[in-house]
C-alpha cells in the first residue's frame, strides 16, 4: 500500500500555518508503512483477534464448515480457527502470506481479488471477509461482492466482518479517521451494499472496547445467495 503518493501536489506542503496538516499525512505514512510489516500489524491485531471475530463463532457452528475462503487474511489471523476444515487464504500482501506460511501448514496465496480469476478454485461455503471491503472503493467492492458470489456454494454463507464509520465525535470515529483503509462507511451504507448481493441472514453491529471505551464499531452480516 502506498505510503506517500510520488505526485501529491506540492501544494499540500507550502503552507506554513498549517503545520498540523503535513505532520497528520506524515505520521498516517509512518503508520501506513509500519502495519504493512508483518511483525507490526501481527502485534497490533493480536488483542482485538478474537473479539472481532466473536460474532461469527457465535452464530456459526464452524465444525459442519466444509471449505473456506478467508478474504483478507493478513498473516494468517484467523486461520486457526478452521484447523479442521480446507481452507484457502487470500491477502494482496505477499509479506502477509509469506508469514503466514511459514506459521500455518495451510494454502495461502497472493492475490489481488478485485482482479483474481481461478476456474479451478472450485465452490466455498463458507466465505469470511475480515475488514477488507472498507480499503477499496464503491465499485471495487461491489465487484468484489459479486465475485464471491460465483465462488460460493449453492447452501454456503458470505461472512463479512467490517469498520463501521460513526457519525459522532468520538474515540471510536478518531481511531477510524486513522485506520489504513479510505472508504469507511456508516452502518446504513454496508447495509444498503450488502443487500445488493445477498440476502441477508445476521446483521449485527458490536463494539470493540477497552476498559469500558469503545475504540471501534463494527458490524457482521452473514448472507446467502438464493436461487
Amino acid at each position: 500500500m502506498t505510503v506517500l503518493s510520488r505526485d501529491m501536489n506540492a501544494k499540500t506542503f507550502k503552507n506554513p500555518g498549517r503545520p498540523s496538516r503535513l505532520g497528520a499525512i506524515t505520521s498516517m505514512g509512518i503508520l501506513n508503512f509500519l502495519l504493512e510489516q508483518t511483525a507490526v500489524y501481527s502485534l497490533w491485531q493480536a488483542p482485538f483477534a478474537a473479539e472481532k471475530l466473536a460474532p461469527v463463532l457465535n452464530h456459526n457452528d464452524l465444525r459442519e464448515v466444509r471449505r473456506v475462503l478467508d478474504v483478507g487474511c493478513g498473516p494468517g489471523t484467523n486461520t486457526k480457527y478452521f484447523a479442521g476444515q480446507d481452507y484457502l487464504g487470500v491477502d494482496i500482501n505477499p509479506g502477509y502470506i509469506e508469514s503466514a506460511r511459514r506459521k500455518h501448514d495451510r494454502a495461502f496465496l497472493a492475490a489481488d481479488v478485485t482482479t483474481y480469476e481461478d476456474d479451478h478454485a472450485g465452490k466455498f461455503d463458507f466465505i469470511l471477509v475480515n475488514s477488507f471491503l472498507h480499503h477499496i472503493n464503491d465499485p471495487d467492492a461491489h465487484r468484489v461482492l459479486s465475485r464471491l458470489r460465483n465462488w460460493l456454494a449453492p447452501d454456503g454463507h458470505l461472512h463479512i466482518l467490517e469498520l463501521i464509520y460513526p457519525n459522532d465525535h468520538s474515540v471510536a470515529r478518531f481511531l477510524a479517521n486513522w485506520d489504513r483503509g479510505k472508504y469507511l462507511r456508516p452502518l446504513d451504507k454496508w447495509r444498503e451494499m450488502f443487500e445488493q448481493h445477498m440476502n441477508i441472514v445476521e446483521f449485527e453491529p458490536y463494539p470493540i472496547k477497552r476498559m469500558g471505551t469503545t475504540l471501534w464499531n463494527m458490524v457482521y452480516c452473514k448472507g446467502r445467495i438464493d436461487s
